[in-house]
């Protein structure tokens, strides 16, 4: 019991990546920056395909849970990041860390699924376009989405549940800009084997499912691309799936980096700051800017406004 309450009521330290004052500030103004176009990209998504009904298709709603996600990361990671440039101590308590590293596994989790979901529904529309509204009907859709919800949620729960087994008697130090689950590992004073064991058992099953699902999507794409007789359909059927596999390949590119043996060092830093703060960035300009749907929405949205401010500029004269 001594030992239990003593990991509870520990506070831990996160070193960051720098203790360089011009930097901190450079990058305070640079990681503040992407925090804000991040957040605006992502919600601004969300809140265009929830106001237009033709966007409540599948495939958008697949992505505005993609755009809620990397929300979720975001907020997670960079406002204890920015604290932390100008803070004396650095100090986290370790219910804000389980707090933390629950939401970004919540995120990052929930996004593997979302992903695969996405992937699958391009199949479907391109592999199987005439059974595409029965195979993809809107209630799959939503259940499929709150399963990856559902899934997020346990595996998160797992990993922080084990977490909190932990002692931390030693260096509260953790050689990370937020709290991971690695790091948690190489300064505790009890023997993580059994956490490093789960993470095998159910980390490693979601990423193999995930990944052969998208695999195969793409696999039986470019089967019946490459069988396509029009060039026109063929360029079509590129597009449709051109933002997706950007997005999927960066994402499992840099998961893949990220996740290595357990192995000492600061290598994992530069991939882990990709990994959580660069590519919710990206996202929502990957889907918007290919993506003359919601190009056009976005247009008739502005347009809109426009008319609105002039009628009201027109009324006040």
């Amino acid at each position: 019991m001594s030992k239990e309450n003593h990991s509870l009521t520990v506070d831990l330290i996160l070193i960051g990546f720098t203790d360089h004052p011009d930097l901190k500030t450079l990058l305070f103004v640079v990681f503040f920056a992407i925090y804000l176009i991040t957040m605006m990209g992502n919600l601004g998504l969300v809140a265009l395909i929830f106001m237009e009904r033709r966007l409540h298709t599948p495939m958008y709603i697949f992505l505005g849970n993609l755009a809620m996600m990397d929300s979720c990361c975001s907020c997670a990671v960079t406002p204890k990041m920015l604290e932390n440039f100008f803070s004396e101590d650095r100090m986290i308590s370790l219910y804000e860390c389980m707090a933390q590293f629950y939401f970004l596994c919540l995120a990052e989790t929930t996004d593997c699924f979302v992903l695969a979901a996405m992937a699958y529904d391009r199949y479907v529309a391109i592999c199987r376009p005439l059974q595409y509204h029965t195979m993809m009907s809107k209630q799959l859709c939503i259940q499929m989405v709150i399963g990856a919800y559902i899934a997020g949620n346990l595996h998160s729960m797992i990993h922080v549940t084990l977490l909190l087994r932990l002692t931390f008697c030693g260096s509260h130090q953790i050689n990370h800009f937020f709290c991971d689950i690695l790091p948690l590992y190489r300064i505790s004073c009890t023997d993580p084997f059994l956490n490093e064991l789960m993470i095998y058992v159910f980390s490693m099953p979601i990423q193999i499912f995930t990944i052969a699902t998208v695999l195969i999507s793409y696999v039986c794409i470019l089967f019946t691309i490459f069988r396509m007789k029009s060039k026109e359909g063929r360029g079509k059927a590129f597009s449709t799936c051109a933002s997706h596999f950007v997005s999927v390949s960066i994402f499992y590119i840099c998961l893949l980096m990220y996740i290595r043996p357990f192995e000492e060092g600061d290598k994992d830093i530069p991939v882990a700051i990709f990994y959580t703060i660069i590519i919710p960035l990206l996202n929502p300009f990957i889907y918007s800017l290919r993506n003359k749907e919601v190009i056009s929405v976005f247009k008739k949205i502005m347009r809109n406004y426009n008319i609105l401010k002039q009628t009201s500029s027109s009324k006040a004269t």
